[in-house]
């Protein structure tokens, strides 16, 4: 570190400069930030999630208020206008902070209302619009989906030599795979496996890989104005479903897991991954999806749990598998030694 300025010292000790405050852009500010934010907002009667502390919660006699903090980004949504710009007033008195209104782009997500029909929609048209544009791709021919039946990916579909990679470092594979996994992590569940199996090739690609990657851009050109919707209703409950394939890498055998979670009539939490062994059996990669589905699922029981403004929540969890004997093996109480090995490996 550099002397400040006027000051001056030839020790040879090479002393060093106590802060009294977090300079940002060193990697304790953030930390020093939301312990500060923390201590602020629970002074007003705020309360953390546990589930996940970056969510607050607030009870005024029947109104309620939720505060969603990302960085030095707040999102906050109240059942009582009054309650909604006590807080803001508050927050403002702490911090130096811009109001913008009513939320209607949070993290490049398009927010849209339809309050008379109690319709809430988020679309991802604006971002998936300048990845076409970022890579030349805006009038390219939409496609009908983000793969073609049975296509297989594998390491023999990499490059052979020097002369194969010099020549692909020319494509922006990685940057596109990069945006892609930005669309299927916010508004795009239907992209997810795809996305998930062209990034296993990030460090070596062939041409058949850029080739899948384009195609689903050219995926994201049809359904770019399509959104993830949620309908206003009396009844409310977490809707899980589990699925998985066979030996579905070629290089390792392992089979990929993959599960969605549905509330309020749409999507709200998804995943796909390989996963970490080998299943000997279809029964056996379908139970290790439902088990890493129901592992989530708890989770996001608990998070709304906390919430404490939906009610009967806490039932039973619900997950929907397609295998019939993963179902049995499920409900069935007896150990065995596969068992005792599933149970051991997952």
């Amino acid at each position: 570190m550099v002397q400040p300025e006027n000051f001056e010292s030839n020790d040879s000790k090479q002393p060093v400069c106590r802060l009294k405050r977090s300079i940002y852009g060193l990697k304790q500010a953030s930390r020093q930030w939301y312990r500060k934010f923390d201590q602020v907002i629970t002074s007003f009667g705020f309360k953390e999630n546990t589930v996940d502390q970056c969510i607050y919660l607030k009870f005024s006699g029947s109104k309620f208020i939720i505060l969603v903090l990302y960085i030095d980004d707040i999102l906050l949504a109240s059942s009582d206008v009054g309650l909604l710009h006590e807080t803001k007033r508050f927050l403002s008195s702490k911090f130096d902070m811009k109001d913008l209104g009513d939320a209607s782009f949070v993290l490049g997500r398009q927010i849209h209302r339809n309050r008379s029909r109690g319709i809430l929609g988020l679309s991802q048209k604006a971002y998936i619009d300048k990845v076409l544009s970022r890579f030349g791709m805006s009038n390219c021919a939409p496609g009908n989906t983000p793969m073609a039946k049975g296509d297989k990916f594998s390491l023999h579909q990499c490059l052979k030599n020097e002369l194969e990679k010099k020549d692909m470092e020319r494509f922006p594979y990685a940057s596109v795979v990069g945006s892609l996994m930005y669309a299927q992590v916010c508004t795009h569940p239907d992209i997810v496996y795809i996305v998930g199996m062209l990034g296993r090739y990030l460090s070596n690609l062939g041409m058949d890989h850029w080739k899948k990657a384009k195609r689903v851009v050219q995926y994201l050109q049809r359904n770019k104005d399509y959104m993830l919707t949620y309908c206003r209703s009396s009844h409310v409950e977490i809707v899980g479903y589990s699925d998985s394939n066979f030996a579905g890498c070629l290089d390792s055998k392992r089979s990929t897991s993959s599960y969605i979670f549905m509330l309020a009539g749409g999507a709200i939490s998804w995943k796909s991954v390989k996963q970490t062994l080998i299943a000997s059996s279809t029964m056996e990669a379908e139970f290790i999806a439902c088990y890493e589905a129901s592992n989530h699922g708890i989770w996001l029981r608990n998070f709304v749990t906390q919430l404490r403004i939906v009610d009967g929540i806490e039932k039973p969890l619900r997950i929907n598998c397609d295998n019939k004997v993963a179902e049995l093996y499920t409900k069935n109480n007896r150990s065995s030694s596969k068992s005792n090995t599933l149970t051991s490996s997952s």
